[in-house]
Order: structure tokens, then C-alpha cells, then sequence
């Protein structure tokens, strides 16, 4: 299992020990993007959608999903997050809506999982709260942007 830190010499699945890190400042950003009918982005910015302020709950569902991100996710720690942020950008021509989320602590161990976690915890509550009038919403594109601090240093998406 060369190069994957979550398996054993023998194989079996174990959480990485992180103890002996060095405590760095460590950000992480992710999104993803949800596409859908030109009437449904409308109700969204409109702020009509029956279910109410579509983007204020998905905000809120993102930063409250990166704080439980351990509970989803196996093997990863739980971490003390310093700061969620999600952030929406309108893509009228494309009929969606890109999410940004970022997170931030000072640890020993990085915030990617948390910030994918709210990126894609952000897009279902996008979906949830509009499926009663677009069910063939597509979540896409959900990846890392960028992520700083620790041994690995920077990473930039192309």
C-alpha cells in the first residue's frame, strides 16, 4: 500500500498519527457547482423558493457539515476549526451556482476533508431545498482548490 497513509504495512486501514507534527497554520479550499433550470436559479436569486433563503441555509448546512467532518469520514481527526467559510458566485450563463468553502485552524493535520465535506454538504441542501421543482439538479465539479500549511506546503488546482 506504498504512498497511502491510511493503510498499514499489512494493509488494514488505521488513523494517521499526527502527534509528532509541528503545528502549523493550515487552510483548505474546495467547491463545487450546481447546475439546474434557468426558473429555479430565478426563485433562488428571487429569494422565492418555498423552503425559503435557499443559499443562507446551504451556507449554514456547509459550515455545520466541515465541524462533523470526523463523524462522516472514517479516519479523519477531529479538529479544532478556527474558521467555515462558504461563499456562492451566480453563473447566470451556465444556470448555477459555484460554492466555496474554506477552512482554517492551526494544527497538526490539514482541513481538505473539512472544506470537500462543506463544498458537498453545501450543493445537497441546494438540492434538497429546490427538488420539489428542479429534480434533475446536477452537483459537479467537486474538487480541492487550494490548500497551505504543513509538510506538503501548497497546492493549487490547474
Amino acid at each position: 500500500m506504498a504512498g497511502f497513509t491510511h493503510f498499514d504495512e499489512k494493509g488494514a486501514a488505521h488513523m494517521v498519527n499526527v502527534g509528532e507534527k509541528d503545528i502549523t497554520e493550515r487552510s483548505a479550499t474546495a467547491t463545487a457547482r450546481v447546475v439546474m433550470l434557468p426558473e429555479t436559479l430565478k426563485l433562488i436569486q428571487d429569494g422565492k423558493a418555498k423552503k425559503g433563503d435557499v443559499l443562507g441555509v446551504a451556507r449554514l448546512a456547509g459550515i455545520m457539515a466541515a465541524k462533523k467532518t470526523p463523524d462522516l469520514i472514517p479516519l479523519c481527526h477531529p479538529l479544532a476549526l478556527t474558521n467555515v467559510s462558504v461563499e456562492f458566485k451566480i453563473v447566470e450563463d451556465a444556470n448555477a451556482i459555484d460554492i466555496f468553502a474554506t477552512c482554517k485552524l492551526k494544527g497538526r493535520t490539514g482541513v481538505e476533508m473539512e472544506a470537500l465535506t462543506a463544498a458537498s454538504v453545501t450543493g445537497l441542501t441546494i438540492y434538497d431545498m429546490c427538488k420539489a421543482v428542479d429534480r434533475g439538479m446536477e452537483i459537479t465539479g467537486t474538487r480541492l482548490l487550494e490548500k497551505s500549511g504543513g509538510k506538503s506546503g501548497i497546492y493549487k488546482a490547474k
